[in-house]
């Protein structure tokens, strides 16, 4: 199985982020992960949430930005790696003047009913 990038229409999660999901289960027979490219326009960021039950691998390509992790702030960029467990709040905010795109790896596949909002949406 393949899929490329440009022939994968984009949707928004639940969080408000721009999603084109590369890898998912319920589309692509992989069993047990998912793996989309998040695009967050510069000056934005996506809502305070939490996955009750996955694992999430957040991977930098382009730009940069403020990760939310707890109680913590992170300084992140291209090529940086962070990891989310289960059940952590958190959200990326584009500090740089292009996009940031960010690939996310979930583990459980990711789902709109294990993402809890914890903000409300503007």
């Amino acid at each position: 199985m393949k899929t490329r990038l440009a022939d994968i229409a984009p949707y928004i999660t639940k969080d408000g982020s721009e999603i084109r999901e590369l890898m998912h289960p319920d589309r692509h027979g992989n069993r047990s992960q998912s793996l989309a490219e998040a695009l967050v326009p510069p000056g934005t960021r996506t809502l305070l949430h939490r996955h009750l039950t996955s694992e999430e691998l957040y991977h930098v390509t382009a730009g940069e930005g403020l990760l939310t992790l707890g109680n913590e702030t992170i300084k992140v960029s291209r090529g940086d790696t962070a990891l989310i467990p289960p059940g952590t709040p958190h959200c990326i905010e584009a500090t740089s003047t292009d996009a940031m795109r960010v690939l996310c790896c979930c583990s459980p596949a990711y789902s709109h009913a294990d993402t809890e909002l914890l903000e409300a949406e503007p």
